[in-house]
């Protein structure tokens, strides 16, 4: 019997989705309503700093959950690989996949924003100033290692502290069982235990998010609520390109007639849209295979695994996350740094557990718009609609795992062999 994964292993928290995006409505109106009152003002000595003490309690949890989750994430993936040549095979198209996902990610929102530009926003005063010089391809190369990694982490230089960890991560695959052991289980309780605090700052988002919504509606009035809009639509435009992917991976690759594919992957997708969790649409999921007739040995190897380690959205949403994130803090990205979030976003996609959508929202988000340079501060606002985008990140997550798993058992067959739901010519 094999070991469960450390996701699920991981505790429970539970966030206040929808109270958190009352809390930042109610501050969005609030600081629209009455810009420019004397009483706002007033409110604002106290909200601006609250905003600020949460946003850096959010903040101080990143690293160590990062560094905790990519280590685990790492050995369970070159475990797996050692599990057989399907399981090669399965890894192998699933890195292919995340690695297309982050460069889509860092072409397509810059495009996106040239196409549809976000509405502008007065924000003299928040947050940093952007930096004058942005960093060049010589920049990025040297930011790859760090001459001390500790000295990078009080930095927040975070592409260092991750490629340290990941290289950390590999070498330790090559110790004996029990010391090899002993530092998974350190680094699997060191995320969970940030799992468990960014719960703590996350039961206080309602709060947090007001303040921050206050302030931000209070130096642009209503033009933030059309912003949030234009990032939702952007965002999921991303997730929906990789839903759409799916269909041509499962006929192409899979040898599944597209009606066919529709028809079997609809029941999950239609719980991946309810629940918002790929895990929770597994059953749904090996339903689907078994309807595509995929062999019962593929689908309940490859489903799993790619429940674990796989979100084929995760990279390109992600990376556009900052991208906007950025451009809402006036931040003009160079292609290095676009390089530098790119290259984060892959990297710590194997360390993404099933969490709740704000939960993992922080943890893969923060790391890319640290590696860019950019501030954090639009995160902790964008944070309180991320349910609206995540519902396309598990919908496309899920048809693209049912894809994923169709394509290995077709590859499976061989190209000789005719499609099980072909009709067979006599």
């Amino acid at each position: 019997m094999t070991e469960p994964s450390s996701a699920s292993r991981m505790p429970e928290i539970r966030v206040p989705g929808l109270l958190t995006l009352g809390g930042l409505l109610a501050g969005l109106a609030a600081g629209a309503l009455f810009k420019g009152s004397a009483p706002l003002r007033d409110i604002l000595i106290l909200a601006e700093p609250l905003g600020d003490l949460w946003l850096r309690a959010l903040k101080m949890t990143i690293l160590p959950l990062v560094a905790g989750l990519l280590f685990t994430g790492i050995v369970e993936t070159a475990a797996a690989a050692q599990a057989g040549t399907m399981a090669r095979r399965t890894l192998g198209l699933i890195v292919g996949v995340l690695a297309a996902s982050a460069c889509l990610g860092g072409l397509l929102m810059p495009l996106l924003l040239r196409l549809f530009p976000a509405p502008t926003l007065d924000l003299a005063g928040h947050g940093e100033a952007p930096e004058a010089n942005l960093p060049g391809l010589g920049d990025f190369l040297g930011s790859l290692v760090p001459s001390n990694v500790l000295g990078a982490a009080a930095e927040d230089a975070m592409l260092p502290v991750i490629v340290f960890v990941a290289l950390f991560a590999l070498a330790s695959t090559r110790l004996a069982e029990e010391p090899r052991r002993q530092l998974a289980l350190l680094f699997e309780g060191l995320a969970g235990a940030m799992i468990v605090v960014i719960g703590w700052v996350l039961r206080l988002a309602p709060l947090g998010v007001f303040a921050l919504g206050l302030s931000l509606a209070a130096r642009t009035g209503a033009a933030a609520i059309g912003t949030l809009g234009h990032y939702i639509l952007l965002v999921g435009a991303l997730g929906a390109v990789f839903l759409l992917t799916a269909y041509p991976l499962a006929v192409l690759v899979g040898r599944r007639r597209i009606g066919a594919f529709a028809r079997a992957v609809l029941p999950a997708q239609v719980v991946a849209v309810s629940t918002q969790s790929s895990l929770a649409s597994l059953p749904a999921m090996l339903a689907a295979a078994r309807a595509l007739r995929v062999p019962a040995t593929a689908a309940e190897f490859a489903l799993p695994l790619a429940v674990t380690l796989f979100r084929a959205t995760g990279p390109a949403m992600n990376v556009g996350v900052a991208v906007y994130a950025a451009q809402l803090a006036g931040y003009e990205l160079s292609a290095s740094a676009i390089a530098a979030g790119v290259l984060v976003a892959f990297v710590t996609t194997f360390g993404t557990v099933s969490l709740p959508g704000t939960v993992s929202f922080i943890a893969s988000t923060g790391p890319i718009a640290a590696a860019m340079g950019a501030p954090l501060w639009p995160l902790g606002i964008l944070v309180a609609v991320e349910m609206l985008p995540d519902i396309m990140r598990t919908l496309g997550n899920v048809t693209m795992d049912v894809a994923v798993t169709t394509a290995v058992a077709g590859e499976e067959r061989g190209e000789g062999d005719a499609a099980p739901d072909a009709p067979t010519v006599h």
